[in-house]
């Protein structure tokens, strides 16, 4: 479930929610993100990122709630693993692969100046 955390840190984080900074340093791999090289991202992976992102951002909505109603672990775990899947194919759709994804959720984490680039691109109406 390690993906899905950083799945919802770096799609809270473009949508400008205030958790998102709470479930990064929950996350197994917050040790990692501290040392993940700042890299220069072209605007083109930004925007497939701000993209998917928002994609994220709806797959969580939309399984939170379904978590909630869950009657037991087993069934969240299945709930967990579809909105992983989910969440994984938004990504792959939007060009990425999850690596590429995580690297820049990363380093938004990590850049002031990037993270408003991309909140930037998240904010432009998409038609």
């Amino acid at each position: 479930m390690q993906r899905i955390t950083a799945f919802l840190a770096a799609a809270m984080m473009t949508t400008g929610l205030a958790s998102a900074p709470v479930m990064a340093q929950e996350s197994a791999d917050s040790g990692a993100q501290a040392q993940a090289p700042a890299q220069n991202f072209s605007d083109d992976q930004l925007q497939q990122f701000a993209d998917a992102s928002q994609d994220i951002a709806m797959i969580s909505q939309d399984y939170t709630e379904q978590l909630q109603n869950a009657s037991d672990e087993g069934e969240q775990q299945k709930i967990r693993q579809q909105a992983n899947d989910e969440m994984v194919q938004a990504v792959q759709d939007s060009g990425m692969s999850v690596e590429q994804f995580n690297s820049i959720g990363q380093a938004i984490q990590q850049d002031p100046q990037l993270m408003q680039r991309v909140k930037g691109m998240v904010q432009q109406p998409q038609q």
